[in-house]
């Protein structure tokens, strides 16, 4: 085993490596960039090296200034985790010429599966299904028109080089495919530097269902399959172990497809081999089809930790330091079933558009296990994926550990940040997920509801107002008879403007005016109880107040000194919704636009947000070029006055 291991990523998955590396008994050295000198994953590590600046090139993606933090630092190798330099074979190259150990595949097997359309060649080579399509070299438009017409319609479009959606079109008829070829080609070039793309079938009811492999570079093993259909934008929301449905007979041609995947590129380590299936017809052992192999740890494999018992890091780290596989394909088995569900600093309402702040209250129960790699008091940055967490939960049956998810949800508490919790928690009460019918396409489908806000509860107003003018601390001690009985009021912003009055009758009494609506406030022992339940809990930093119901309500105190009014929105300014780096703008002063024309690109979070026109208009003033870093509200393009 290894005496020491440098982990080269940050965040949620640098502290998961850290806990099992420690666990036995090897330390860990932290990499940071200027932002994260302070974060969890540093306090947590052993040692830690500053490598550069917060955007993630200056940084976590500088492969040889890790290599020599490894090299300082005296560790022997060097775990990848997900994401940045993980599937980067020119990195695993650099590792292994300078002297140390890459926990992970070779670079041969990263580069065999790195292109879709040459990794879909090799499948079908090993006798793994593939999806019907054009995989070929030949990019001509008209060429790839007729692929299309002969594979069928509908096609999908997707870049070979592509990932999280990025370079992919659908295309229903042979008329729209020209404009979402050019459309895919421009994304994808701007996104890996290549426009070359590969044309497939769609299938009509898709569900995504991976193969956790694991291989010691000649064998290989699975670790049963993972249903990954729950996506919005093709970003997986809630992830589950096993497969709903899964039939036995699928279960082993699956398994044995992505275990002949493995051995078919020599790979050793933890892969995922992912597959589309198409659930038209139930789960049949036909109807499933390769589509990529992740050639690292994926962000779900929590879930198959859970029903397997295996940790994967440790697997990892076994049979990179030149162990046997830890269990042979008969001795791995499934227990129960796991699902895990990814906490976003996002709001959903805004097209799950990426947000910031610092976490001011951040609480998981007991009853999950939750991976995370932020603390209250941490800052969410606009320079790296915004995830605060994954929640991960392990039940005896599908049905059990669907209860456990939404309970667990529900007792997540975050503040400072808009996050996607309430839509995780409608997630767990959709009646079709919960059944087991799900696809790739149910979110989209069913978006309108999901996010759908619930009325507020005039008892969690009670609970805010409460809160924010100090009321629930009130007793005799404090000389609380000396001003009481007191009328007060506050005002309150959440979905709109609240006004509530009190009536303080006592220490232990208050009767509060809430929208015409009477509720009652009693103190009974240690406890508040508002309209008959119990307060929930409730936290205050500066003017917002979050209380911890329905997923978390947030409540922005009125000054009611400040008088001054904003209009519903200002039309006329185009305005960055979050600090970033605008990558184009397309305006110019004079310029005619629509309601809806795309005027710049911001890049924020590892994502492209378009702006838009609010309305019609001219272009007066365009006041951000490309290239430049803007903080959150920063105007750049300002429309004529109407």
């Amino acid at each position: 085993m290894f005496n020491k291991i440098l982990i080269a990523n940050r965040g949620e998955i640098a502290c998961r490596v850290m806990e099992t590396a420690q666990k036995m008994g090897v330390p860990c050295v932290a990499v940071h960039s200027d932002v994260d000198a302070s974060a969890k994953h540093v306090q947590m590590a052993d040692e830690a090296v500053h490598i550069g600046g917060p955007a993630p090139a200056d940084s976590y993606l500088k492969g040889d200034v890790i290599i020599q933090a490894a090299l300082d630092t005296g560790a022997q190798a060097i775990h990848p985790g997900y994401g940045f330099l993980s599937e980067n074979p020119e990195f695993v190259d650099a590792v292994e010429a300078a002297g140390l150990t890459f926990i992970g595949p070779s670079a041969d097997a990263i580069r065999k599966m790195g292109l879709k359309d040459a990794a879909k060649v090799l499948m079908e080579q090993a006798g793994v299904p593939v999806v019907p399509g054009y995989h070929g070299d030949n990019q001509d438009p008209e060429h790839l028109a007729g692929a299309a017409d002969t594979i069928g319609y509908p096609v999908l479009i997707k870049a070979v080089a592509g990932g999280g959606g990025k370079g992919m079109r659908l295309v229903e008829q042979p008329a729209d495919f020209a404009t979402a070829l050019d459309s895919a080609r421009g994304e994808a070039r701007t996104a890996f530097g290549n426009d070359a793309v590969l044309v497939e079938k769609f299938v009509s009811k898709p569900r995504h269902i991976e193969v956790q492999v694991f291989g010691d570079g000649t064998h290989a093993v699975h670790l049963f399959e993972r249903d990954c259909s729950l996506q919005r934008r093709h970003q997986k929301v809630i992830e589950e172990a096993p497969a709903p449905g899964m039939t036995a007979e699928m279960r082993e041609a699956m398994g044995q497809a992505g275990v002949r995947a493995a051995e078919a590129i020599g790979y050793k380590g933890a892969g995922t081999v992912e597959f589309i299936v198409d659930a038209s017809d139930g789960l049949r052992a036909d109807r499933f089809w390769f589509m990529e192999m992740n050639t690292r740890l994926q962000v779900e494999h929590p879930v198959t930790e859970a029903i397997t018992g295996v940790d994967l890091v440790e697997w990892q780290l076994r049979v990179a330091s030149g162990e046997v596989l830890p269990k042979q394909q008969h001795e791995l088995s499934i227990s129960g079933h796991a699902f895990e569900a990814r906490l976003y600093a996002e709001d959903v309402p805004k097209g799950f558009l990426p947000a910031t702040g610092t976490l001011t209250h951040l609480e998981f129960p007991h009853s999950c296990r939750a991976d995370s790699g932020v603390r209250a008091g941490d800052t969410i940055s606009p320079w790296y994926d915004p995830m605060i967490a994954k929640v991960i939960v392990h039940g005896p049956t599908r049905a059990v550990a669907l209860k456990q998810l939404h309970h667990a949800l529900q007792r997540t508490e975050v503040a400072g940040t808009v996050t996607n919790l309430a839509f995780l928690g409608a997630l767990t009460r959709h009646a079709g997920f919960a059944g087991g019918d799900v696809d790739t396409g149910l979110i989209g489908r069913d978006l309108e509801v999901l996010v759908q806000a619930a009325p507020l509860p005039a008892a969690t107003c009670v609970a805010a107002a409460m809160a924010a003018l100090d009321l629930e601390n009130t007793s005799d001690e404090t000389g609380f008879s000396l001003w009481a009985p007191l009328h007060r009021a506050v005002q309150l912003r959440a979905q709109d403007v609240i006004d509530l009055d009190v009536q303080v009758e006592g220490p232990d009494r208050q009767t509060w005016d809430v929208a015409g609506e009477t509720v009652l406030a009693e103190r009974i022992g240690d406890t508040w109880v508002i309209d008959g339940m119990p307060m929930p809990r409730v936290t205050v930093s500066d003017t917002t107040v979050t209380v911890f119901d329905g997923y978390g309500q947030v409540f922005d105190i009125v000054d009611p000194l400040d008088r001054a009014t904003r209009a519903a929105g200002d039309t006329n300014v185009i305005e960055a919704p979050m600090p970033g780096l605008v990558k184009a703008v397309f305006a110019q002063v004079g310029q005619a636009v629509q309601e809806g024309d795309r005027l710049a690109i911001l890049e924020a979070m590892k994502m492209e947000h378009s702006l838009l026109a609010a309305r019609d208009g001219v272009v007066a003033e365009v006041l951000a070029e490309d290239g430049t870093q803007v903080e959150a509200g920063a105007a750049l393009v300002r429309l004529e006055e109407e």
